[in-house]
């Protein structure tokens, strides 16, 4: 319960500073902090391979990604027009709707009653390899097919 506290209050922290940062680099920083925090989460619920995509996908290359387009954009206090009043009201009056919306929809939200002895092995590797390599064997080939067609493609247009 500590390490899930510790975690939560990371994953908190770093995304209020992803909010409230004025400089982009370092909400992105902040994000990944966030990200890191989320895998943690998914290793506490022994979910491996969500961990391994996550840090993976979200913490590695959606990140670099999000850094390399604020290195291209040239970001001057400057040069950037100033945004008008209104529209930072219309944006707090949108969010405030969004959330009215979201508590109305969980108002009446019930979770199912969570079994004790239940399956522990769901997230683990290698109950996901026997399934994909047993029960959804074509479809993953199929897919790995469309992957290397789409490498080969992309070698295509880039040698061009």
């Amino acid at each position: 319960m500590i390490i899930f506290t510790v975690l939560s209050a990371i994953a908190i922290a770093s995304a209020l500073g992803v909010i409230l940062s004025k400089n982009p680099v370092n909400s992105v920083l902040c994000m990944i902090t966030c990200f890191v925090a989320i895998a943690g989460h998914y290793i506490m619920l022994n979910a491996q391979f969500l961990f391994v995509v996550h840090l993976i996908v979200y913490t590695g290359a959606i990140m670099v990604l999000f850094l390399f387009v604020l290195m291209m954009m040239n970001l001057n206090a400057d040069i950037e027009p100033q945004k008008r009043n209104w529209l930072k009201y219309a944006g707090a009056i949108s969010g405030g709707a969004l959330l009215l919306v979201l508590v109305a929809a969980l108002r009446d939200a019930s979770l199912p009653a969570i079994q004790p002895g239940g399956n522990t092995e769901i997230g683990l590797v290698q109950n996901l390899g026997k399934t994909l390599f047993t029960s959804y064997v074509v479809p993953f080939e199929l897919s790995s097919v469309l992957f290397l067609s789409a490498m080969v493609g992309a070698v295509v247009i880039g040698k061009k």
